[in-house]
């Protein structure tokens, strides 16, 4: 059997193979990735830490944060996996 598209008779087969091609070839080309220099996880995170900003009312109160901050993430960076 086949169907008349454009005037022409396209066979079941083709019109198959072609749904196929544009699903794998899509789907290839969404998951393939980009430039992986141009989007460092670890650049990102340092740029996120250095534009933190924290409310506080004194340079001492600021400090306790900071350290706070860095003992919280030593911490989670042991990992419990």
């Amino acid at each position: 059997m086949s169907y008349q598209i454009l005037g022409r008779a396209i066979k079941n087969e083709h019109i198959v193979l072609g749904v196929l091609g544009t699903v794998f070839g899509g789907t290839f080309l969404a998951t393939r990735g980009g430039k992986k220099d141009a989007t460092s996880p670890g650049s990102s995170l340092e740029k996120v830490k250095e534009s933190v900003l924290i409310n506080a009312s004194s340079r001492e109160e600021e400090q306790f944060i900071r350290k706070y901050i860095a003992e919280a993430e030593k911490e989670a960076g042991h990992g419990h996996h």
